[in-house]
């Protein structure tokens, strides 16, 4: 049963936007009118911008900089995401708390034993909590059912530690695996918990799944642990323990 919602957002550059995309799964947004920021207007060796200000200040690290074989395309700061804005304006790089960028070069590495032609695809890493109010509050919903779609951030999600990754599988060209959804699908087709079931409804290929396995395996050899509704994301740690080691990023 698809279920839809609309979508009301406030542009960073200011205006307001009401979009709208069908994702085959949970949401359909309508759009009125709206400025749009695309990550390519900024430019890799652009001066750090004050989010990425902050997330050097928290400590944590540039996983580009520990492993340059890992690539880098944040959703968050372009309009190719669930909400269709750029959140995260000009940051071009991904931060992790250290020992989270450790294991995420030692998936890297795995991946490269597995197969030399590919490298990990990270789509999101450090989200700064002010970032995550912003989702929260685009929600037209009751807040019990924006938890579905995005963590509350009074209590923090474990992105907002630097503790967690979205990513994928991609080729030495950059082209993503077919994972049998794009990136933020809202749906039982993201479920790794679903893939048995989808495969033998023939909702997901052999490949698709190959590929989700391919990843999962790496990621948890590093020591990340999968969820059950999104195929992409990878938590480092619990919430409770991220509470304990970390301080949640402003």
């Amino acid at each position: 049963m698809r279920i839809y919602f609309i979508l009301c957002t406030l542009t960073l550059i200011g205006g307001f936007a009401c979009t709208t995309r069908s994702t085959s799964g949970d949401f359909e947004r309508y759009t009125v009118s709206k400025e749009q920021n695309s990550s390519e207007q900024f430019a890799d060796n652009s001066s750090p911008g004050e989010l990425e200000i902050a997330l050097i200040n928290a400590g944590l690290v540039n996983i580009r900089k520990l492993n340059p074989a890992i690539m880098v395309d944040l959703k968050y700061a372009s309009t190719d995401n669930f909400l269709e804005e750029n959140f995260y304006g000009e940051l071009r790089h991904c931060y992790l708390q250290p020992e989270v960028a450790m294991m995420l070069s030692k998936a890297q590495q795995y991946l490269k034993d597995l197969d030399p032609k590919l490298n990990l695809l990270v789509y999101d890493g450090a989200r700064p909590r002010r970032v995550q109010y912003l989702f929260w509050n685009a929600l037209n919903m009751p807040d019990e059912e924006k938890g579905k779609y995005v963590a509350n951030p009074e209590e923090g999600s474990i992105h907002n530690y630097g503790a967690a990754v979205d990513l994928t599988l991609a080729n030495e060209e950059g082209r993503p695996l077919d994972m049998g959804t794009g990136y933020d699908f809202f749906g039982e087709l993201a479920y790794p918990s679903k893939e048995k079931e989808l495969l033998t409804n023939g909702d997901l290929t052999k490949e698709q799944i190959r590929n989700r396995q391919m990843l999962r395996g790496v990621m948890m050899r590093a020591g990340f642990k999968p969820i059950k509704t999104e195929w992409w994301h990878f938590n480092a740690v619990s919430v409770e323990e991220a509470q304990e080691k970390f301080k949640i990023i402003e």
